[in-house]
């Protein structure tokens, strides 16, 4: 038998049917990371992601502080770019950009060997170095996103504020995300093969629909 719920409470319902999963299964998720979790989980219907999603120390209030504060985002998708809550974010005074579709970007990563991902981290780069805008990534699909960031960190040539990585796959996905993992910069980062676009935008909304 299919339940009846009316759209406008589809998702409210998800929610109540989630919170019900985690009590059943005995997961208890630490209250600030919680809403992050639940919307990771909502998007995916993955409850893996209670276990596998890591948070550097202090990451909801540091990334939350930077959004508050005007922080622009980077995504490696235009479906991540879309799903994320534009007006929500303008609203701090911050917008989010992808460079996957750039015909410069293309043609630079076709003439160097390499992926427009990476040609899009070191563009964004310096963006934010030439703007002095703090600039959050929201990487969801390309591992080289990943690894061209930890690089730049490595040469000292920049340091992303913050990084959400999940991305998605098999070929370098784990190593890139524990790239990241092992440095100093403030992250979300989902351990493991599982992620994507649309998990990168369910985080970023969670810290969206529950700023102060």
């Amino acid at each position: 038998m299919t339940e009846h719920v009316k759209p406008q409470d589809i998702e409210a319902r998800s929610f109540e049917i989630i919170a019900k999963e985690l009590a059943d299964r005995g997961i208890v998720l630490d209250p600030e990371k919680d809403p992050v979790i639940r919307r990771a989980i909502h998007t995916s219907a993955d409850f893996d992601y209670a276990h596998t999603l890591c948070f550097s120390d202090d990451a909801v209030r540091i990334a939350k502080g930077l959004i508050r504060g005007g922080a622009d985002i980077v995504t490696d998708t235009n479906m991540a770019l879309t799903g994320i809550n534009k007006k929500r974010l303008a609203s701090c005074g911050g917008s989010v950009r992808c460079y996957m579709a750039d015909e410069t970007i293309a043609a630079e990563a076709k003439e160097r060997d390499v992926t427009r991902a990476s040609v899009s981290m070191e563009h964004a780069a310096r963006e934010a170095m030439a703007s002095g805008r703090k600039t959050i990534f929201a990487i969801g699909n390309a591992p080289t996103a990943l690894i061209t960031l930890r690089e730049m960190y490595d040469r000292g040539v920049f340091v992303p504020d913050f990084v959400i990585g999940v991305p998605v796959g098999f070929v370098n996905v784990v190593e890139a995300k524990e790239l990241i993992l092992e440095t100093d910069i403030p992250h979300i980062i989902n351990r493991g093969r599982k992620g994507g676009s649309n998990v990168a935008a369910a985080i970023v909304n969670a810290l969206l629909y529950t700023m102060e």
